[in-house]
C-alpha cells in the first residue's frame, strides 16, 4: 500500500495505534511538517481506508480504522507499526526546519 509507505505518514499511524479519535492538529502528531501538508497526507490516509474523519463543530478528528483493517489483512497493520518502531520514524524534524 503506497499510503504506508511515506516516514511521516508512518509517524502519524504509530500516534493513531491506540485506536482513538485524535483532533488533527499539526500540534497533536509533531511530524515536523506544514499544516498544509499535514493536511495532504491525512488525505491519503483516508482515501485509502486507513483512517476515518469526523467532524465536530469546527474541528476534525481523525481515527485508525484498526478493527477493518485487521479484518481484512490479519497482521499488516502490527507489521507496519512494528517495522515504523524499528526504523524509529519518530525522529521528526522541527516544522521550522522544513
Amino acid at each position: 500500500m503506497r499510503a504506508l509507505a511515506d516516514p511521516v505518514r508512518l509517524r502519524m499511524l504509530l500516534v493513531l495505534a491506540d485506536g482513538e479519535y485524535h483532533p488533527c492538529w499539526p500540534e497533536e502528531f509533531l511530524v515536523g511538517v506544514h499544516k498544509s501538508t499535514l493536511s495532504h497526507h491525512f488525505r491519503v490516509l483516508r482515501e485509502a481506508g486507513i483512517t476515518r474523519t469526523r467532524l465536530e463543530g469546527r474541528n476534525y478528528f481523525v481515527q485508525l480504522r484498526r478493527e477493518d483493517l485487521d479484518a481484512r489483512f490479519p497482521g499488516l497493520l502490527d507489521a507496519v507499526l512494528g517495522g515504523a518502531r524499528e526504523l524509529d520514524v519518530t525522529d521528526a524534524p522541527d516544522a521550522a526546519d522544513v
